[in-house]
């Protein structure tokens, strides 16, 4: 059985969460605090950790880095704090994933799935130098792309972006992230490269960025590529 950790001090939210989480067939383990959450995880050895940024104890991004360090356990956050600073900051640090409080289940339920779904037999697909579906073929070894059948020829800047997105199906990756690994450190904040990128990729993907097909935008976050093959 699945087993997700949720480390959050508030008791009702916990409950919330175990109610919810159970009914999907999740074993649910719990921790108040986030010494007791860095204990359950390593005991327990969780397949997704929720964690709650304002914790009594430790703040939720020190938590967040010592279960990375520790572990390579995905983590979703749900926390209050809604700033984008709040949002990237914790993806940046290796977040699968950011939820802002008060949040609707069906959304959580549904990041969860994702989350879990990308961690499990995709995930050795993924690590092969490209991807493959029933409309699109990327090999990234080769620079070669086939969109319904029809050769699709990219830029160096679109190859560069595409490859790092489908690397992680699912995962949320941050626009500073995009920038500074694939145009240095200097261009961090210039998301004007990465949006124009970002738009002739749907273009020449056919997807549509208010309802995408495989390039998902978090506004002022970041990109996820959509894993289609499951």
């Amino acid at each position: 059985m699945t087993t997700i950790l949720t480390i959050d001090d508030e008791p009702q939210i916990r409950r919330f969460l175990r109610i919810s989480l159970t009914s999907q067939g999740f074993d649910v383990i719990e921790a108040e605090d986030g010494r007791t959450g860095l204990a359950q995880a390593a005991l327990a050895k969780p397949d997704l950790v929720i964690l709650d940024l304002g914790l009594p104890d430790l703040d939720g991004k020190e938590v967040l880095r010592q279960l990375l360090v520790e572990q390579p356990v995905p983590v979703l956050v749900l926390s209050v704090r809604s700033s984008e600073l709040e949002k990237v900051t914790a993806l940046d640090m290796g977040a699968e994933d950011y939820v802002v409080k008060p949040f609707s289940v069906n959304e959580l339920l549904a990041r969860v799935r994702r989350i879990l779904a990308s961690r499990g037999p995709a995930t050795s697909v993924a690590a092969e130098p490209g991807y493959q579906d029933d409309r699109l073929l990327i090999d990234t070894e080769q620079h070669r792309l086939l969109c319904d059948g029809q050769t699709v020829n990219l830029t160096r800047k679109e190859w560069a972006v595409l490859s790092r997105l489908i690397q992680s199906p699912g995962r949320l990756v941050t626009q500073s992230s995009l920038l500074e690994s694939i145009w240095g450190k200097t261009h961090r904040d210039d998301t004007q490269y990465l949006r124009n990128v970002i738009r002739q990729l749907r273009l020449k993907l056919g997807d549509d960025a208010a309802n995408p097909y495989y390039l998902e935008t978090e506004p002022g976050v970041g990109y996820r590529f959509l894993d289609r093959r499951c």
